[in-house]
């Protein structure tokens, strides 16, 4: 199994080169925590974070 990375700029998981949700390739292997955001619009935690598109997101990226 692949390992997965986080993008530095939105906090996206990934398994490839690119973030698939900035497109960025500014990514870490050093994260921690795991959040999933299935309604971005209606997450009072998705708000707090920022996060704009229901997908799968690290808590914190070094």
């Amino acid at each position: 199994m692949a390992r997965e990375v986080a993008c530095r700029k939105c906090k996206a998981l990934t398994t490839g080169k690119v973030c698939p949700i900035c497109k960025s390739t500014d990514l870490s292997s050093d994260w921690s925590g795991i959040i999933l955001v299935f309604d971005a619009d209606k997450s009072m935690i998705a708000s707090t974070l920022q996060i704009v598109a229901p997908y799968k997101y690290a808590l914190k990226v070094s």
